[in-house]
């Protein structure tokens, strides 16, 4: 060990101050957030120097963890916040993943045009996320917004998308896939230029029709880059906080896990931390889940990850 160290220790020192300054800004808030999840915490027990005051909550065990995932409404109805956030996460990524791969596939052939039509499709993703988010939270104005007036033009009502109703969810949605295409479509259209063009090649000499070529070389040459964004598609989707909170707001219709924590944290008489820590270690331990099922898939097909 000791030669070791002397060896290695000018890496060691490089790497020295990036592990301080992850463990002050992740590990540790991570650890007391784990902490506040067995305790009572509040707005109302909490220390507070500038009142005089000292902490005055209580260690409860798991009393929190089996308040959340009891589904009591009072604690947020877990189950049903639950599937809500899946049917955000994984609607929006089926999205970003399929109109991704159908622009990549497009732009990878000879096309007129092709480097302009590159740069309006990354566009959205270099435009800042709230400012995207209050644009289209004009565009969806039920009064005053172009999509309804585009509607009425042609005789169709305009709905409210984002008041309490699940045309909220469904604006939300639009507004992400439209903000994660970009990133979707630049990560498959360089896994596409990595593909061997003599697999296409070989494939029409044997008779293989578009579609056989598409399912039969493309996919199979995405796999390890499709794997890859599609896992962090789900990890930033499933923690997408900006685009529904500054559209919508504390919506009923478009709450995820995330928001649900953010509002419990910071809104409200008597701010519920203990509550909002729960949910923020249970939103890590189902991300946990997606990324041990992610790497078990690449183990099966012989892939290190």
């Amino acid at each position: 060990m000791r030669r070791f160290l002397t060896r290695h220790w000018y890496a060691y020192a490089m790497v020295l101050p990036v592990v301080v300054v992850l463990a002050a800004l992740v590990l540790y808030p991570l650890a007391q957030g784990v902490f506040f999840t067995f305790t009572n915490i509040n707005e109302g027990n909490i220390a507070n120097p500038v009142l005089g005051r000292a902490a005055g909550y209580t260690g409860v065990g798991l009393t929190n963890y089996l308040n959340v995932l009891s589904g009591d409404p009072g604690f947020g109805s877990f189950w049903t916040t639950l599937a809500r956030t899946l049917v955000w996460t994984f609607g929006c990524v089926f999205c970003h993943y399929a109109i991704g791969l159908g622009l990549a596939v497009l732009l990878n052939r000879p096309l007129r045009g092709r480097a302009a039509y590159r740069v309006l499709l990354v566009l959205p993703w270099a435009v800042p996320a709230f400012v995207s988010a209050f644009a289209w939270k004009y565009m969806f104005n039920a009064q005053y917004g172009i999509i309804n007036q585009a509607l009425r033009a042609i005789g169709l009502p305009g709905p409210v998308w984002l008041g309490q109703s699940d045309w909220a969810l469904v604006a939300v949605v639009v507004v992400n896939v439209w903000l994660g295409v970009p990133f979707m479509m630049v990560a498959l259209l360089g896994g596409l230029q990595a593909i061997p063009g003599d697999l296409y090649e070989a494939a029409e000499v044997d008779g293989a029709s578009p579609w056989q070529r598409f399912r039969h070389v493309t996919l199979p040459g995405l796999r390890e880059v499709s794997g890859t964004v599609v896992l962090l598609g789900i990890i930033w989707t499933f923690n997408m906080f900006a685009v529904i909170y500054l559209i919508t707001g504390p919506n009923p219709n478009t709450r995820i896990l995330v928001t649900y924590a953010f509002e419990r944290f910071f809104s409200g008489a008597s701010r519920d931390y203990a509550i909002a820590s729960t949910y923020g270690v249970l939103i890590l331990s189902v991300l946990l889940v997606f990324a041990g099922v992610h790497r078990r898939a690449l183990r099966a097909r012989g892939e290190v990850w």
